[in-house]
């Protein structure tokens, strides 16, 4: 956090983004877990500024109705005109006026599509800017290659005498590797002046908001500038390559961070994590693992290789291997998989196991209890030490409703089970393979429920005559 608390935080977030050629408007395509606009509303909530405004325009109610979910305190202005950021700005800076906000101190400008901006970033501009006494401090970094980017021209002091084009810059300009972010902090009472000078004599017939720097500098105000520390930081995404890019830095810096902490990330260029993931120290990632939304992983416990979790916690010592998850909750020293799906309400008590391919939704299983392989459990409870046989099905949809069955503790269910809902088999209970339980059970029975084996001798031979099977019971066959 910043020990600058600004008065206001302004997000652009009206454009199009036509080079995205895409439905979803441009500030809500997703990395690591967030839109491009949550990353940096999240970035700019952290400065805890009186007001934080989002301008509006394309896709106005969908972008305003994915605010009022990230962060409902979040003031929203619209731009019916896309006439360039200069009006953005204005907009903003009137809707708050008009709901009687007077603005005195920093406004910080952040443009919506630049997801890397870190909020200690923005926090070390703030300051700067109101150390340096300044009426606008931009956002600089420096970078490799700044083609195409507009240079910042500093004079002897260190102020900034003017933001240079490409297209307008001579040869030693265009060696300057500074480059403008179009982040700023402005004074906000010198901000609204500069904003009402701002004309559209230039190309694009708009108002642009860097005209304001000139415009401060002629009235004799410091225009100063506060470098990031990583040119990454300021990269904005405009189509799905900087998107992609954008995606492998902050999936890279995440991992980074997890991996200082105590994580063991066998292979970071397969691991992928959202921003609301968290760890445990000596936790380990193995390869192809995703982790999605508010999952959580636990001290000691392994997750992959190939697994997907969303939404899902991970308790000490587990083991998940080829194994997707979604709202499941897994226990102490678990194992799960390999090709394991758990789904939403799947909670597994420690040292329990739910084996290969088997597949959990709504259902309990209790301490020590297996599920090994082939298996459905959906919508049911199983208690401690429990052994359920491969192949076995809970069926718990009648066509209609959902319904429940109950498994108690210690019991040992044979293979090809089928447990009707909603039915309850009591502790200690025994159960014969290849069973329908359609009644209740009671405490150490033993339920059989198929039936009888009947054998009908020669039925090959009459039946299917010269067949390979025919031949074989002629020759005779191993219990002759």
């Amino acid at each position: 956090m910043s020990p600058i608390r600004p008065a206001a935080v302004v997000v652009l977030a009206a454009g199009e983004g036509t080079r995205m050629k895409s439905a979803t408007p441009k500030v809500l395509h997703e990395i690591c877990g967030r839109t491009l606009l949550g990353h940096v509303v999240a970035a700019a909530r952290a400065l805890e500024p009186a007001e934080l405004v989002v301008v509006v325009g394309h896709a106005a109610q969908q972008v305003a109705g994915h605010l009022a979910q990230v962060d409902p305190a979040v003031r929203t202005a619209g731009q019916a005109e896309r006439n360039g950021t200069g009006p953005a700005v204005r907009m903003a800076l009137e809707s708050l006026a008009a709901d009687g906000v007077t603005l005195d101190g920093t406004v910080v400008v952040i443009n919506g599509d630049t997801p890397l901006l870190t909020s200690g970033t923005l926090g070390r501009l703030a300051a700067a800017h109101e150390r340096d006494g300044n009426a606008v401090t931009v956002l600089t970094a420096e970078v490799p290659d700044a083609t195409g980017y507009g240079r910042i021209v500093r004079d002897a002091d260190g102020s900034v005498t003017a933001i240079v084009e490409q297209k307008d810059a001579d040869e030693a300009r265009r060696a300057i590797r500074e480059i403008n972010s179009g982040v700023f902090a402005f004074d906000a009472k010198l901000l609204a002046e500069a904003l009402s000078k701002v004309t559209t004599d230039n190309a694009q017939g708009e108002e642009y908001l860097t005209d304001t720097l000139a415009i401060l500098r002629r009235a004799g105000h410091r225009v100063g500038a506060a470098p990031a520390d990583d040119h990454q930081e300021i990269a904005g995404v405009n189509n799905r390559v900087q998107l992609a890019q954008a995606r492998r830095t902050l999936n890279d810096r995440l991992l980074h961070d997890a991996m200082l902490a105590g994580v063991t990330v066998v292979d970071p260029a397969s691991t992928w994590v959202d921003v609301t993931v968290e760890f445990e120290p000596d936790a380990v990632l193995l390869p192809g693992t995703t982790l999605r939304g508010a999952t959580r992983i636990g001290a000691g416990a392994q997750v992959g290789p190939h697994s997907m979790l969303t939404d899902s916690v991970v308790g000490e010592g587990a083991r998940l291997s080829f194994t997707v998850a979604e709202g499941a909750r897994v226990g102490t020293g678990a194992n799960v998989g390999p090709y394991a799906y758990l789904r939403p309400g799947t909670v597994l008590g420690a040292q329990a196991k739910a084996g290969t391919f088997v597949e959990m939704k709504n259902a309990s299983v209790g301490e020590g209890s297996k599920v090994p392989h082939l298996s459905y459990v959906g919508d049911a409870t199983i208690g401690e030490h429990t052994n359920i046989g491969a192949a076995s099905v809970f069926v718990n949809y009648d066509g209609e409703h959902k319904h429940h069955s109950v498994v108690g503790s210690y019991c040992k269910t044979g293979a090809d089970n089928m447990f009707v809902a909603p039915v309850t088999v009591g502790d200690g209970v025994y159960t014969a393979a290849g069973s329908v339980i359609i009644k209740d059970v009671p405490s150490g029975a033993l339920a059989v429920a198929r039936g009888q084996q009947r054998n009908i001798e020669g039925w090959v031979i009459r039946k299917r005559p010269g067949s390979a099977a025919a031949r074989a019971a002629e020759a005779g066959g191993p219990d002759e």
